[in-house]
């Protein structure tokens, strides 16, 4: 009778809709502890004094991957090591359409995290804001089984989630994170807890942090992650999340000012409390202006060098949060592993799609080519 109720739990669960989940508690620091459950906090995982701590850098690019921005890719951060001989991390958040899912596989196959961005990447913003369990199923635990499958990739090895627009949808995407085993939302940003930087936390309790884009989270959904992103300031301390973002930036052609801008947004992690630091950014960005592009370059060489600092794929951060070792034993770790897919390469189209009757679509996939051109509820093509 019990596994029976337990069971019913979990179905029930999956299938409430938002105004019916349990409101989230505040955090009982006792009972929430590592590795399952942090409260949220800018207080260090572990106790650590910040001199202890690597200071973590995760490097972000957002949308579709294609055969132009991948040349960005490739110049800029294949080949990368960090001072402790471990490859650089960057992780890929992408959306479905246009995309080429063989090079999504050659990114793979270099170290790099693949993670989800939503198959439609539609507007208006509404409609993520107003978004439903259904919704966010069919955006991104199917976008989940779609990467997976077009790019050859262990669908295991799939672990985020970032929203477009940074648009949070409540409890939707959370309960749809908990029951399709993805491990973390890297949507949230957050202004005001900056210095001293929040830390990822779950959703077993209540969230301290402060909603910039509502709805925000009520429940509580154990087992997901939220990896906060810490907005930098700009030269008028207005918060930006995304780099690209930022208003009042240092002139758009001086590679120096821009390094300096950088650099001041880093070291208020790298003097603080050392608190992760996200260099967010679209690929467009960097090529519309060469001397930012240039600047980003000369500080991803110049923290490479650095003892106590590296660029990792964001799940990475997640990890040592669960288990935070001091930055000496960090340093001992053996580097991250994976094991490399082939891809059995397939040009497929020209692909008809029912949301877009105007046009028809060309696909580079690792697999076979599918019958129409996958969208929402019909991920694989069928």
């Amino acid at each position: 009778m019990k596994w029976v109720l337990a069971f019913s739990v979990l179905f029930v669960a999956a299938a409430l809709a938002e105004e019916e989940l349990v409101l989230a508690d505040a955090c009982d620091e006792e009972a929430c502890q590592l590795p399952d459950c942090r409260c949220s906090s800018s207080s260090i995982p572990g106790g650590l004094n910040p001199r202890d701590v690597p200071q973590f850098v995760m490097v972000t690019f957002d949308d579709g991957v294609n055969i132009i921005n991948i040349e960005t890719y490739r110049n800029i951060i294949y080949n990368r090591v960090n001072s402790n001989n471990c490859p650089a991390g960057t992780t890929f958040f992408i959306n479905h359409e246009y995309t080429n899912y063989q090079l999504v596989n050659e990114l793979y196959n270099r170290g790099f995290e693949i993670a989800l961005h939503s198959i439609s990447h539609q507007t208006p913003q509404t409609y993520w804001a107003e978004a439903t369990y259904e919704d966010m199923k069919l955006e991104f635990a199917d976008q989940k089984l779609l990467m997976s499958h077009f790019a050859n990739i262990p669908i295991n090895e799939i672990k985020g989630v970032r929203i477009p627009f940074l648009q949070m949808t409540g409890n939707a995407s959370f309960q749809v994170m908990s029951d399709y085993d993805l491990l973390y939302d890297s949507t949230w940003p957050t202004v005001t807890e900056i210095n001293p930087g929040i830390w990822p936390y779950t959703l077993d309790y209540a969230s301290t942090q402060d909603c910039v884009t509502p709805p925000c989270p009520t429940a509580a959904i154990p087992r997901v992650w939220v990896l906060p992103m810490i907005s930098w300031l700009d030269l008028e301390g207005v918060a930006c999340a995304m780099v690209d973002s930022c208003y009042f930036t240092p002139d758009l052609n001086s590679e120096d000012a821009w390094f300096r801008f950088i650099v001041e947004n880093f070291e208020r992690h790298y003097l603080g409390t050392r608190a992760p630091f996200g260099f967010y950014i679209h690929e467009w960005y960097i090529s519309t202006y060469p001397a930012v592009r240039r600047a980003m370059v000369r500080f991803m060489d110049m923290i490479n060098t650095m003892q106590d600092v590296f660029m990792v794929n964001s799940h990475e951060v997640i990890d040592w949060v669960k288990d935070p070792i001091p930055l000496q034993e960090y340093l001992q770790k053996p580097c991250r592993s994976f094991t490399p897919t082939t891809c059995p390469a397939s040009s497929c189209g020209p692909l008809s799609s029912d949301h877009n009757e105007w046009s028809a679509y060309w696909m580079q996939i690792c697999n076979v080519c599918p019958n129409t051109y996958p969208w929402l509820g019909n991920p694989l093509g069928q």
